[in-house]
């Protein structure tokens, strides 16, 4: 049987380079290919001359492909410690605020830490009956005794857009030390990889033969007839996505990655895929990567190890049944390329920790309700300000309305109904006052705790 040559655009200068990972591929007991965890910079194939855009601008072979960015997406942490008595005190009390059936005491149900106003769940999740969430972090607590660690933590994509990993972390760990005795650095439980970027090729080019890879599962999907992209591994302990990010945001409402793009280069024409790696702890423990530390490390070890063993996208070969020796595709080639010890693109300048939606959002909603009160009560659109002021002041009495049904005046229920948004959204600590005296009982009880050890 012919063996086939490995083919890749020879202006880059890649060639060399997958097959030089290739070859730091060793067999493990399994018989299967290990990934060498200390894989760094040094030791990656010299291909193109070194720069901060190349390869990932390139145009070769009739293949065109641009990387926007690239870097952490998602972000899963745990830390072994425990939670102080009086934090647990303290978050059992909101959760029952939270659980009450009076709006006024669920709005309370709020946790002000380290510049963050947090809302507090009603319900946890098995080992962690505390849940704490904002527009940075989604908190789970355990109580104190508990075997289980003391924080699990998901870091999302918005707060690493801005931050990074490294900086997201130590925020997160100053958080959490308020709160608990830390025994350890984080231990990291799942990290998603992304590389956005832009291409020639077309993404339905190729069947599901054409995917090499040690997952069972390999799909296609579609959203009213557009191809949206591909899915392998999902529900494994590694998983990866080909999708269109620009689809895709339309339905999650992350517009806030748009000008991120436009920095990298992105002139609003053309669509953006998005390739993604879901790495969980299982993984990385194989690997001997169970801090964050040695995780941020060795990211280039864990993308080849993710683009030349665990998948591969091909050109397949009817005349040669052996799949490991099919050409690679040259999209492939491009993105198993990609540096990650170098610059993966542009940070946000600012970030909030609310999560509320966007004004652009709210204005639509709000003017496609006062557009259909127009039009149901005949108003011309000339008479736009007049149509405005007929639907507020219609609005204003049905909730006024509502509210003495409820026997609330309707400056208390409105109050109360913007209360639950502060909470929904962390814009606003809902009782300032009572704030107030917890930190006041907290400082009398730390200078309690002073005079006790100093014997005064």
């Amino acid at each position: 049987m012919k063996k086939q040559n490995y083919v890749a655009p020879t202006s880059l200068g890649l060639a060399g380079g997958v097959a030089a990972r290739a070859a730091r591929r060793r067999p493990n007991e399994g018989g299967h290919a290990a990934m060498d965890a200390t894989a760094s910079l040094d030791k990656r194939p010299k291909g193109a001359p070194p720069s901060n855009t190349a390869p990932y601008n390139c145009n070769s072979g009739g293949t065109w492909f641009k990387a926007l960015r690239w870097g952490v997406d998602s972000l899963y942490l745990s830390y072994p410690g425990e939670l102080t008595r009086d934090a647990d005190l303290r978050l059992k009390e909101l959760k029952q605020f939270a659980q009450s059936n009076a709006p006024d005491d669920v709005a309370k149900a709020q946790l002000p830490l380290a510049g963050h106003i947090f809302e507090v769940k009603e319900k946890g999740a098995s080992l962690f009956p505390y849940i704490l969430e904002d527009g940075a972090f989604r908190i789970q607590l355990s109580r104190p005794g508990h075997k289980a660690p003391m924080a699990y933590v998901k870091v999302s994509a918005k707060f690493l857009a801005h931050a990074g990993p490294v900086e997201a972390e130590k925020q997160l760990h100053a958080l959490l030390s308020e709160l608990g005795d830390l025994k350890e650095s984080a231990n990291i439980s799942r990290i998603d990889l992304f590389v956005d970027f832009q291409t020639s090729v077309n993404m339905e080019g190729w069947d599901r033969h054409a995917w090499v890879t040690r997952a069972s599962s390999i799909n296609a999907y579609a959203v009213s007839g557009q191809f949206s992209g591909w899915s392998i591994g999902l529900g494994g302990n590694i998983s990866a996505r080909l999708y269109n990010k620009l689809l895709e945001i339309v339905t999650s409402g992350k517009e806030w990655i748009i000008p991120l793009w436009q920095k990298a280069g992105w002139e609003g024409s053309g669509l953006i895929w998005r390739q993604e790696f879901e790495i969980k702890r299982e993984v990385l423990i194989q690997k001997q990567l169970s801090k964050l530390t040695e995780v941020m490390s060795n990211l280039n070890g864990l993308w080849d190890y993710a683009t030349t063993e665990w998948l591969r996208l091909t050109l397949p070969n009817a005349d040669d049944k052996t799949r490991s020796r099919w050409p690679i595709h040259p999209l492939w080639v491009f993105l198993s390329a990609v540096d990650w010890e170098g610059n993966g693109g542009p940070l946000a300048k600012r970030f909030c920790p609310s999560r509320s939606p966007n004004d652009d959002k709210l204005f639509q909603i709000a003017y496609s309700a006062i557009l259909s009160y127009m039009a149901k009560h005949g108003f011309p659109a000339t008479e736009l300000y007049e149509g405005c002021e007929d639907f507020l002041a219609n609005a204003y009495a049905f909730h006024e309305k509502k509210a003495l049904q409820l026997g609330l005046p309707f400056e208390d229920f409105i109050s109360e109904k913007l209360a639950l948004k502060h909470r929904q959204y962390n814009t606003a600590v809902n009782d300032p006052e009572q704030e107030q005296q917890r930190q006041a009982k907290a400082v009398a009880e730390q200078a309690r705790e002073y005079r006790k050890a100093s014997g005064n």
